[in-house]
């Protein structure tokens, strides 16, 4: 009879850790903080309901990755927290990621409630219309064409940035680009730096030429007092590397407030000073909206 119970209490205590480990659904309320619990070497899962286009951590002793609608969170020290920010098209989600701990302990899967689901938790009136997805077609006809400025003395740079259209909504810019690469060498593209460029006098009135991408010349010719960074909402390109004599298409995404006066920004690579042909070439485009 002993034999037996202390059989139970042993079993018991070797269940107790799986019980405690949690897989959580929870609501989605951006007034609302998170807390997530994590353990060394091992994954925390966040699946939302819609895609995730950006997540922001306050620091990098979390390694923080997301593929479509699932954000992994992995803690790399062992005495750090910080925050997480997720955004998807129509809502914020907040985190606080505490210091990892032990296994039986950590938050190994959140759930986000599924939208029918947090409807039932609140009155009809209290519950307001999702905004309507932003549409190709939406996207093909209020976008803005960029146009190319003519240049008296143009030369084929190894690699050349050309800025095609842009499109406005709700303080988000969307820009789309191409990347030529007449190099011998391939060439690796990233998200580029931003920049709004302040106190901008230039020998022509950029009311003109407002949607245009400044050639050489005319953006050699800028006084410029100073500039500021633009928050990169996020960016993805065709193909991440270009071959020679082959051209790819990218996209970036800005935080910028609407203005009624032209803004010069300047598209800076972060492989910017990478050799091509043996020579250091700045990829840079200067851009009026």
């Amino acid at each position: 009879m002993k034999r037996v119970t202390m059989i139970l209490v042993l079993l018991a205590t070797a269940v107790v850790p799986v019980v405690a480990q949690k897989i959580d659904t929870e609501t989605s309320d951006r007034t609302r903080i998170i807390h997530l619990k994590t353990a060394l070497n091992h994954l925390t899962v966040i699946e939302v309901s819609e895609p995730v286009m950006q997540v922001a951590a306050g620091s990098p002793a979390f390694k923080v990755e997301w593929r479509e609608n699932k954000v992994f969170v992995q803690p790399t020290e062992a005495d750090a927290s910080t925050n997480l920010f997720i955004w998807t098209a129509t809502q914020r989600m907040n985190y606080e990621l505490e210091p990892a701990g032990s296994v039986a302990n950590m938050d190994f899967a959140v759930d986000q409630a599924p939208a029918h689901n947090l409807a039932a938790l609140k009155p009809a009136s209290a519950v307001p219309p999702p905004p309507a997805p932003l549409s190709i077609t939406e996207l093909l006809l209020a976008g803005r064409p960029v146009r190319l400025q003519p240049s008296k003395h143009r030369t084929n740079k190894p690699v050349e940035v050309w800025i095609s259209d842009l499109y406005e909504k709700d303080g988000r810019v969307l820009i789309r680009y191409a990347v030529r690469n007449r190099s011998t060498q391939p060439y690796s593209v990233n998200t580029p730096a931003v920049y709004q460029l302040d106190g901008v006098r230039s020998p022509q009135s950029l009311y003109g030429l407002a949607n245009s991408q400044l050639g050489d010349e005319q953006a050699a010719k800028l006084k410029i007092k100073q500039q500021t960074p633009v928050r990169v909402l996020g960016g993805q390109a065709q193909a991440l590397r270009i071959e020679p004599g082959q051209e790819g298409v990218g996209v970036v995404t800005l935080e910028l407030a609407s203005s009624a006066q032209p803004t010069v920004l300047r598209f800076e690579f972060r492989n910017a000073e990478q050799s091509v042909d043996g020579e250091q070439v700045p990829i840079a485009a200067f851009l009026v909206r």
